[in-house]
């Protein structure tokens, strides 16, 4: 697991520019891959510091997924988090993955990422999640009870070929990027994230040819995002500790101001009072009324606020500087 998720930072890192290129949806802002690659190294930066005695794979990638939640970034970010805390649980008290566990702990990932979006869409990494998770599925139900590395390494080849078919699919299932003649860039790193898993179980290197054949993927194309309209919208994340009733009122306000809203519980359980820790991310017009509809229900911590159109960082440095004030940027 920690091999794992090294790989994945640096596979990540060396395709951030290709994903970030062909970035188009639900935001033409050019950041999946740069999103993806900051969050897959919190998460590896977070085994660095933790005991090597811990061998309880559940624990080690509890450990990381909740740190990469904590740093999230963007939509594929937190969506990556969500799937890696959720194929935690069911991997609690194994010293070893095998073809069941792992087609258990993708199924558990994969609709926990699904559940965590209030309108989730066809067509972008969550299709890849189901498609991997169905094939390690299907692979485990014909060899029940083989718990053999062989039969894990069959399961991960079929859970790899099932997202690499998935994200070729994904052009045709979005109009967006069927226009633009491009697969979903969210998809393309859980793929890569998918094979880097694949790599280190199996003692193989990566596979070269993996992503040759992928519409807008190829070096030589253009970065289709900056072809795109710009979208002036703003990208708000928070933690913050709410009742499961403020949590579900919280949801279905941020629904009525923007979209791409994801709520996903952070930590253990209840806190004791009532409570649970919840990570927050949602695309609004502008941030003020996010802003403080959130501070009605709790007290936030870890607020970040993205402009949507801005790779500079200097406006989204801005909005940053009126919510730590306890302004309200309108």
């Amino acid at each position: 697991m920690r091999r794992w998720l090294n790989k994945a930072e640096t596979a990540l890192g060396n395709h951030s520019d290709r994903l970030n290129a062909i970035n188009i949806f639900p935001v033409a802002d050019g950041d999946t891959g740069t999103n993806l690659y900051l969050t897959v190294r919190a998460a590896s930066d977070a085994l660095d510091g933790l005991d090597p005695s811990v061998t309880d794979v559940g624990a080690v990638l509890t450990h990381a997924g909740q740190a990469a939640l904590e740093k999230a970034r963007g939509n594929s970010g937190t969506l990556f988090s969500v799937f890696l805390c959720a194929a935690a649980e069911p991997l609690a008290g194994q010293q070893r993955l095998s073809s069941a566990l792992l087609a258990t702990a993708l199924h558990r990932a994969q609709i926990r990422a699904w559940t965590a979006l209030s309108d989730p869409v066809p067509g972008t990494m969550l299709s890849v999640m189901e498609a991997a998770s169905l094939a390690a599925g299907e692979i485990d139900a014909l060899h029940p009870g083989d718990d053999s590395n062989h039969a894990l390494g069959v399961t991960l080849d079929a859970a790899v070929a099932a997202a690499l078919a998935a994200v070729v699919s994904t052009e045709d299932q979005l109009d967006a990027l069927q226009a633009a003649k491009v697969v979903d860039a969210g998809g393309v790193g859980l793929l890569l994230i998918l094979d880097c898993l694949r790599s280190v179980v199996l003692g193989e290197e990566l596979q070269g040819t993996l992503l040759d054949d992928l519409h807008g993927y190829s070096v030589q194309d253009p970065h289709i995002h900056t072809s795109m309209p710009v979208d002036e919208g703003v990208e708000v994340m928070c933690t913050i500790s709410l009742s499961p009733l403020d949590a579900a009122t919280l949801r279905q306000h941020l629904d009525e101001l923007g979209d791409s809203v994801i709520m996903s519980q952070l930590g253990g359980g209840e806190a004791g009072d009532g409570t649970y820790r919840w990570r927050v991310h949602v695309h609004v017009p502008t941030p003020g009324p996010a802003v403080e509809l959130i501070r009605t229900l709790g007290t936030p911590t870890d607020m970040s606020i993205s402009a949507l159109s801005d790779t500079s960082g200097h406006r989204s440095q801005a909005l940053q500087e009126a919510v730590d004030s306890g302004g309200h940027e309108r």
